[in-house]
């Protein structure tokens, strides 16, 4: 169990408070779409880089739980398939992103493939932005920290997450993930000392580790690590990747943005991943790998560090969820119920259709799939393949084939992925069937377009 000072739970509490006080005033009451959705295109660099990172890195307990059980190689698979892909997405996407001077991807969807391909993608990017994983993990930090039921726990968390999107839109939530952005930072950046003076240097990691946590698999299959590799290639599909480059100054302001980025979450996941190894290191057989970094916490650090470290753990996920949340809303507003109605939309409304909605889903996926990892694992593998054949063919237009057959394709990737989800198909991972048969059906659709050119 966890044990917390006053002055511990004051400081927590000032965190939450701040957050709301910050989101509210900053957050101005647009009337706009542009406004509303991506602040004016006026984002300047530092505010893109504090947001993009802090937004993009929610996961935290599930790096812990990952790095508990399987070592270093949550670094090679959770970390660097995303630096590949990161990668790709600055060189070739970012610029065309910011050139299009749309809101959404479903928006270039429309653009490109028309009205159907464009709502199948929003249920898409509704499914992978699912603030779920980061409900759970919130729901699990605040109950142990309050003692709250784990219901009512995760019910505050988005209550506090939301309630000052309804007037400012992305400029409350940019402004709060820069406050959240320094606190995930200090958080780490406190317990990682404690580390060294109170349990050792690296020799005391060697010396009290599995042999596997320090191999690049882990243990695991090769046909597993490659998933994990292409599950990166979600930064190429994130909306919050896309929303942010909308949102940018200048197509200059939106490469270096992800760029330095880059370098933040290097930084960052070198502390994640340092703090993980020491967790598996000092505390041996925990029932709940997700409560590694709390129960190091506990172990190591003093009053009101604690208090600090928890406050960085909450801020890291805090920040992806309230950012989640208005990508959800707004896609299930804006480019689903919208487009499917035909109608405009004002731009300057937070769905409360939308709230509803990816709360229930967060909800119910939190409870059925206690895993942040397997969230992540199953939504991942049966969206990620469908998004990636529209989203990346959409921005070349050597790419482009006919409507019919780019839906065909993401629906069929996306039916074949699920089942073997559903079905528990074994010996080939599911990304595999969804992205194969996608592909197949695009390269059909390619070919007769090449014919007719012809």
């Amino acid at each position: 169990m966890i044990s917390f000072s006053i002055y511990d739970y004051i400081l927590i509490v000032i965190y939450f408070l701040a957050a709301i006080y910050i989101g509210f005033r900053t957050g101005k009451k647009d009337d706009t779409e542009e406004n509303y959705l991506v602040m004016g295109r006026r984002l300047t660099l530092p505010a893109f880089v504090a947001t993009l990172v802090s937004s993009f890195y929610g996961g935290v307990l599930g790096v812990g739980e990952f790095t508990y059980r399987y070592g270093i190689s949550s670094w090679f698979l959770n970390a660097f398939p995303y630096y590949v892909f990161i990668t790709i997405f600055a060189l070739f996407f970012a610029v065309k992103i910011r050139k299009t001077q749309l809101f959404t991807i479903p928006d270039k969807l429309n653009l490109v493939y028309g009205k159907k391909v464009s709502v199948f993608g929003a249920v898409m990017i509704f499914l992978l932005a699912t603030p779920a994983p980061y409900l759970f993990m919130l729901g699990i930090i605040t109950s142990m920290i309050f003692g709250f039921p784990m219901w009512l726990s995760m019910l505050l968390c988005l209550i506090i997450s939301v309630v000052y999107l309804y007037k400012g839109g992305l400029n409350a939530d940019v402004r709060v993930n820069i406050f959240e952005f320094v606190l995930m930072f200090l958080g780490f950046g406190i317990i990682i000392p404690f580390c060294f003076i109170n349990l050792g240097s690296f020799e005391f990691l060697g010396a009290n580790l599995p042999v596997e946590h320090l191999t690049v698999s882990g243990g695991h299959s090769a046909g597993y690590i490659i998933v994990w590799f292409f599950i990166g290639a979600w930064a190429i599909v994130d909306p919050a990747f896309h929303q942010r480059c909308y949102a940018a100054k200048s197509e200059k302001t939106a490469v270096k943005g992800v760029f330095i980025s880059l370098i933040f979450w290097f930084i960052f996941d070198a502390m994640t991943t340092l703090a993980g190894l020491y967790s598996a290191a000092a505390l041996k057989d925990i029932p709940n790998p997700a409560m590694s970094y709390p129960l190091l916490a506990e172990a190591i650090l003093p009053v009101v560090a604690k208090g600090f470290f928890f406050i960085g753990l909450i801020a890291t996920i805090m920040s992806t969820l309230h950012s989640y949340m208005f990508i959800s809303a707004s896609t299930l507003g804006k480019d689903i119920v919208n487009r499917i109605k035909g109608v405009g939309d004002d731009g300057n409304r937070f769905s409360k259709a939308g709230i509803i909605a990816a709360s229930a889903l967060s909800l119910l996926i939190a409870m059925l799939v206690p895993s942040v990892v397997e969230i992540w694992y199953i939504v991942g593998s049966v969206t990620i393949p469908s998004l990636l054949i529209a989203v990346v063919s959409s921005y070349f237009p050597a790419l482009h084939i006919g409507r019919n057959w780019i839906l065909g394709a993401m629906i069929v990737s996306f039916l074949f992925s699920f089942f073997w989800v559903i079905f528990n198909i074994g010996y080939i991972e599911p990304m595999y069937p969804g992205l194969v048969s996608g592909l197949a059906v695009y390269a059909a659709g390619f070919i007769k377009r090449e014919k007719n050119i012809a």
